[in-house]
């Protein structure tokens, strides 16, 4: 009983594992519940393309020593604006426009970051280090947080209509487009918030995955972000350990911990026979 008490007890005594905590429940908590609306939308890939897009920007913040958050900011208007002006052309459709966006972003990202003139563990921006989160990281991540817990509280009753009834929601009092730039805007700070901690590849793992095993468990959207949270924070906190005694990395531990939640859920279901009903109020 000992042993296990220390194994649980050891990591919470050292200054850097505690900040990688608090950051886990803060990524955990808004990353679960957003990630129900990014699923009920069907915005996996966009999440995936706004995360990509801001690549540069991080790599420019790790070079010249501005916030990672900054930076990150700095990523995501320059994708938007880029994203807007290759949708103005008629020959390109919109999935299109996009892809070629992000996809010249991240290359001109990972050119920055792997070049031999660039300091070393820049590199890291792609997995991430959740461990080397600061006291600033983790203040500005509170903040942007508690900005996204408040606004999909506000923003509930709209989303859910434009989920349920986009063709009659007007006629409801929602307004389909301003949803869906809401949803957006959320999903970028959400980015912001995990991609110190996660990196550019892992961040979207923590948007999704939970979302998608709560979604096999719970067939109403309160619920399924109440689950969805604490699935993200469990998978989290399981994940430093795992790092913390395997001695692996703690971005690549958390996202296994997320799919082996995700693949237990699955076998459950399958196992007792549920069928899948979508999300209800």
């Amino acid at each position: 009983m000992a042993t296990v008490w220390s194994a649980l007890g050891d990591p919470l005594t050292q200054g850097i594992m505690q900040r990688a905590f608090v950051e886990v429940v803060l990524l955990g908590a808004v990353g679960g519940a957003l990630g129900c609306w990014v699923v009920f939308y069907g915005l996996s890939y966009g999440a995936e393309s706004l995360a990509h897009g801001l690549f540069p920007g991080l790599v420019i913040a790790a070079l010249t020593g501005i916030p990672v958050l900054v930076g990150g900011a700095g990523g995501l208007i320059v994708a938007a604006l880029a994203i807007a002006l290759a949708q103005r052309v008629p020959e390109l459709g919109n999935d299109t426009a996009i892809a070629v966006v992000v996809t010249s972003l991240f290359g001109l990202g990972a050119l920055l970051a792997l070049s031999p003139s660039s300091p070393p563990g820049i590199q890291s921006l792609l997995f991430g280090d959740i461990l080397a989160v600061s006291d600033l990281d983790l203040a500005l991540a509170a903040g942007l947080a508690a900005v996204a817990l408040v606004a999909l509280r506000v923003l509930h009753g709209g989303l859910l209509v434009v989920g349920f009834d986009r063709q009659s929601a007007r006629m409801l009092g929602a307004d389909p487009r301003r949803a869906d730039a809401a949803l957006l805007v959320l999903v970028a700070l959400a980015i912001l918030v995990g991609v110190q901690g996660l990196g550019n590849l892992l961040v979207v793992a923590v948007l999704v995955a939970p979302a998608a095993t709560a979604r096999m468990l719970v067939h109403r959207i309160l619920p399924m972000m109440w689950l969805a949270a604490g699935l993200a924070v469990a998978a989290g906190v399981a994940g430093l350990y795992l790092s913390y005694h395997a001695g692996t990395a703690a971005g690549a531990s958390i996202a296994a911990a997320l799919v082996a939640e995700y693949v237990l859920a699955l076998a459950w279901t399958a196992r007792s026979g549920r069928v899948f009903v979508p999300a209800t109020e």
